[in-house]
């Protein structure tokens, strides 16, 4: 799965009515990546990465606890690529999430739950990014 390809599923499976959690949306996914192919769990989960790694900043992050930060990062994903794109070319726009807790912990899950759906077992995964607080040092760097 490329760029292209995760940001068009995102659309696809956003639902039409306020999704704050991202409850409903990861759960669409769920469905969705749990149908097959494996390869397209494994992409999403490496698409999924790169975009909360890009996220991954000072900018955005000081001041946030390591769960805070990261599930508010899962918000502005979900909100889809334009909204992700908007946040990334201007940080002011990640404060609203932060602030008022706008979170979407349950898309962090959504890969393992599509690849436990599609083989019955748990996935001990690695992606190439990791979307954990602070991964991405270059993001943290000093000014």
């Amino acid at each position: 799965m490329n760029e292209r390809d995760f940001w068009q599923l995102i659309e696809a499976c956003r639902p039409a009515t306020p999704d704050p959690d991202g409850d409903e949306l990861a759960a669409v996914l769920t469905a969705r990546l749990g149908k097959g192919p494996v390869a397209d769990v494994v992409g999403f989960a490496e698409q999924l990465s790169w975009a909360l790694y890009r996220l991954d900043r000072r900018e955005f992050g000081e001041g946030l606890s390591d769960d805070q930060f990261l599930y508010t990062r899962a918000a502005v994903v979900a909100a889809g690529q334009e909204e992700f794109e908007r946040v990334l070319g201007d940080p002011e726009r990640f404060g609203p999430y932060a602030e008022e807790f706008v979170w979407a912990e349950a898309l962090l899950y959504v890969p393992d739950e599509a690849y436990r759906a599609l083989t019955g077992e748990e996935w001990d995964r690695d992606t190439r990014y990791s979307y954990e607080s602070h991964a991405n040092t270059a993001g943290w760097a000093s000014a």
